[in-house]
């Protein structure tokens, strides 16, 4: 694993390794008012061959999950809709089981409604586990 810093610093740079994929969002004025501070770093998602690292702002803990740790992920999604509305809300994210036997659902914080990000997670363990993958 490397180390989540010098991973996020390197994506803040360019250019970054061929086999990462990175997102990113600009911070506005009201969210950076709202949820950290207008002098922190734009939210960033950085997926790795072995990782996915997820910096929102300074008052929240890094997201990291270790591809190494987990032993399936499945996609999951549910819809629903409110009366007198012929919109629906649609909320997707990814259920990982780890090797230890937790279980918890993946949704990135800063990017939970960019479905590439979701995709993103899915190919990346995918061929995580056919490069890297146990016997």
């Amino acid at each position: 694993m490397n180390n989540p810093s010098t991973v996020l610093m390197r994506a803040r740079q360019d250019p970054v390794p061929e086999d990462w994929r990175v997102f990113t969002k600009k911070r506005g004025k009201l969210s950076g008012f709202l949820g950290g501070t207008s002098d922190d770093p734009d939210p960033l998602l950085v997926m790795t061959p072995d990782e996915v690292i997820e910096y929102k702002n300074d008052r929240k803990p890094l997201k990291i999950v270790n591809f190494y740790d987990l032993a399936a992920v499945k996609l999951n999604a549910r819809a629903g809709t409110s009366s007198g509305s012929m919109l629906a809300d649609l909320r997707v994210w990814v259920d990982l089981e780890y090797l230890d036997g937790r279980k918890e659902q993946w949704r990135p914080a800063a990017f939970w409604n960019n479905l590439q990000a979701i995709q993103g997670f899915i190919e990346a363990y995918g061929v995580h586990k056919a490069l890297r993958g146990r016997n």
